[in-house]
């Protein structure tokens, strides 16, 4: 498809600097584009790769004046690069149509509009799938589930009993949601299991990536707010809550009952104690290992996690070591020395 530059800014509500009438066929990436393909720059520590790129035009922010090529300026590059994605190299993934004929139901299933369901898909009694939700091949809803409007739940992700699944949520492979709780009690040197009777609610616009595992509550609900994307490979123990729009990125552990405030970003493989609060807007730093709550807006890192710029200073002062240990050996000799010097007098 082909779009003048010219187009695509009225698309994305930039500014054009430069000829409005080049061609754009295709996008990619700044070290990746040719000619005819549009990129862009969102970040001001790229922006000598501008005068680089083989691309024919750059969405860039609003700061860029100019360049050597046509530019589009934005307030925002990276999210307006994304709306032009699906006008210049639209999606080619075909999603299941209609309900395969090895589909197994259980009793008093209830299916909305539209509805699709790939092959060997296991439906349990009493399950609820919403208007134009696609169920690809391979998955499992136990039963007394509910799941919304729009959803697409990709192959061999687990659904167990009585989970609650909101509208517009994305679930990818591999998924599990709703496993046990990890609760036992240890009595004589034996652990004995304890049961894990609540439940999971995912709630609307939800990304959960692929091999993520949802535990079930003990009691009550374990909860993912509306809006919150979770990478691959997280771990999401039994009452947990997360609050809403927060992100989760991948390798995270989440110990059982902490709750996460809203728009909190978690950075990979950070670990989390359980039963803490984390506070609206804070950030856990990657590698974090929080032992301890962390205040709302704040960000923190390292382990056991404190405030960043603490965490920063013992850092500076770990890279140190070395040169210290010098130091403290060579004052350690000439100390030595002295004490030598004095017992001769």
């Amino acid at each position: 498809m082909q779009k003048t530059l010219g187009e695509i800014a009225r698309l994305i509500e930039g500014d054009v600097i430069g000829d409005a009438n080049t061609l754009i066929t295709g996008a990619a990436g700044i070290k990746e584009a040719r000619e005819g393909d549009i990129t862009f720059v969102a970040n001001p520590k790229y922006v000598s790769f501008i005068e680089k790129t083989h691309a024919s035009a750059i969405i860039t922010f609003r700061e860029v004046e100019s360049a050597a090529k046509p530019i589009i300026r934005t307030d925002n590059p990276s999210l307006a690069f994304s709306k032009i994605i699906s006008f210049i190299a639209p999606s080619e993934v075909n999603h299941p149509k209609g309900i395969d004929f090895t589909v197994v139901f259980g009793e008093n299933v209830s299916l909305g509009k539209n509805v699709a369901i790939g092959a060997y898909v296991v439906i349990e009694e009493g399950v609820f799938v919403g208007d134009n939700t696609i169920i690809y091949a391979g998955c499992y809803i136990g039963r007394h589930a509910k799941i919304g409007n729009d959803t697409l739940i990709y192959p061999n992700v687990s659904i167990r009993e009585c989970v609650t699944i909101g509208s517009r949520v994305i679930i990818h492979a591999g998924a599990v949601i709703g496993s046990d709780g990890f609760g036992f009690i240890t009595i004589d040197g034996l652990h004995h299991k304890i049961p894990q009777v609540g439940s999971v609610e995912i709630q609307d616009d939800v990304e959960i990536g692929a091999n993520v595992t949802i535990d079930r509550a003990r009691f009550d609900k374990t909860i993912i707010g509306k809006g919150v994307k979770i990478d691959n490979l997280v771990q999401i123990a039994h009452n947990v809550v997360i609050g809403e729009n927060s992100l989760i990125v991948a390798q995270v552990g989440i110990s059982g009952s902490t709750s996460v405030g809203k728009g909190v970003t978690i950075a990979g493989q950070a670990g989390l104690a359980g039963h803490l609060t984390i506070g609206d807007g804070a950030v856990l730093a990657g590698r974090s290992g929080v032992t301890k709550d962390v205040p709302a807006n704040t960000v923190v890192s390292g382990f056991p996690a404190k405030s960043h710029d603490i965490a920063k200073r013992v850092n500076a002062c770990i890279q140190n070591l070395p040169r210290l240990y010098e130091t403290i050996k060579e004052l350690k000799k000439k100390v030595e020395e002295l004490e030598l010097k004095n017992k001769t007098l």
